[in-house]
């Protein structure tokens, strides 16, 4: 009976340390919000088909303490429903020169064929910004 006991804390205690060794590395594994936005774009830029659109606004907006966010804010239309979006160029700022892009400026849109409201102006590798 003494093994017995001995034979079950070992299997509890292994499958405990199992179970906490993968709750760590699902942890590890999640994206953090950099990520997943990148992510979109990337996918946006892969399968997106699209359209033209206008900017509306250029937002430069400062946040807590992380530095300051930049927002450009575009409208555009798909199957007869008009969207208007913004996108956080923040890190793709080596890539836009937010000071031309004025209000009225022509650009292409690229979006998700199914969901339309999911859109982008600009990713790593694919701009529709017109200068």
């Amino acid at each position: 009976m003494n093994a017995e006991l001995r034979l079950f804390s070992f299997v509890v205690l292994g499958g405990a340390g199992l179970w906490l060794a993968a709750v760590a590395w699902s942890r590890s594994r999640r994206k953090n919000p950099d990520q997943i936005e990148h992510d979109r774009r990337m996918r946006i830029s892969e399968i997106g088909r699209i359209t033209d659109g206008t900017v509306i606004d250029v937002n430069e907006m400062q946040t807590n303490g992380s530095g300051e966010l930049q927002l450009l804010i575009y409208h555009y239309d798909v199957a007869g429903v008009s969207y208007e979006a913004s996108q956080d160029v923040s890190t793709l700022r080596h890539m836009v020169d937010l000071h031309s892009c004025r209000s009225g400026l022509m650009t292409s849109i690229k979006y998700d064929p199914n969901n339309p409201g999911n859109s982008i102006v600009i990713s790593e590798n694919w701009t529709g910004l017109r200068h």
